[in-house]
């Protein structure tokens, strides 16, 4: 196989890049694959962060912003996979803080309605926790998922059982 030189890669690399938003980490698994020496990706990706193909924040409000509309994600698990890519705190934690609560809160209900039609239980309180369980599987916060719950089950309060 045709061992791919520095420039070959530099230019994969933005082609990669602008295609859509791309965190360092996924550029550096490309450039490990093609198996150039490390100092090479050091400055091929010095050289895409140089000429903005690579934006951690913006990477970061992109992929929030996705993961919350199209995944129905919660904050908790939207942080976790950010956090698996290597993305700084102060990023993380300014990327979350875009999250519109109306726009969050109407996610999480919507949810939570279309799995009671699906979910059996064999009284309200099972069916509650179950779809409790279920929002914290999406990485929602049980504060909020409580909210929407009682406003599910007509202020049935049955996350008494969790405090």
């Amino acid at each position: 196989m045709k061992q791919i030189t520095e420039p070959e890669m530099l230019h994969k690399a933005a082609s990669y890049c602008s295609t859509a938003e791309r965190c360092i980490q996924d550029v550096q698994k490309k450039i490990d694959a093609a198996g150039l020496p490390p100092e090479a990706g050091e400055r091929i990706i010095a050289r895409l962060l140089k000429e903005k193909f690579i934006d951690e924040e913006r990477f970061a409000r992109s992929f929030v912003n996705d993961k919350l509309r199209f995944n129905k994600w919660g904050r908790i698990k939207i942080a976790y996979e950010l956090h698996k890519k290597g993305i700084s705190p102060s990023i993380r934690s300014e990327a979350l803080a875009t999250i519109d609560s109306t726009e969050y809160r109407t996610i999480i209900l919507s949810l939570l309605k279309d799995k009671k039609k699906t979910v059996k239980g064999k009284d309200e309180r099972e069916l509650f926790n179950k779809l409790l369980r279920f929002a914290a599987g999406r990485g929602f916060e049980s504060n909020e998922t409580i909210k929407c719950l009682q406003q599910l089950f007509k202020g049935n309060d049955y996350a008494e059982d969790f405090e």
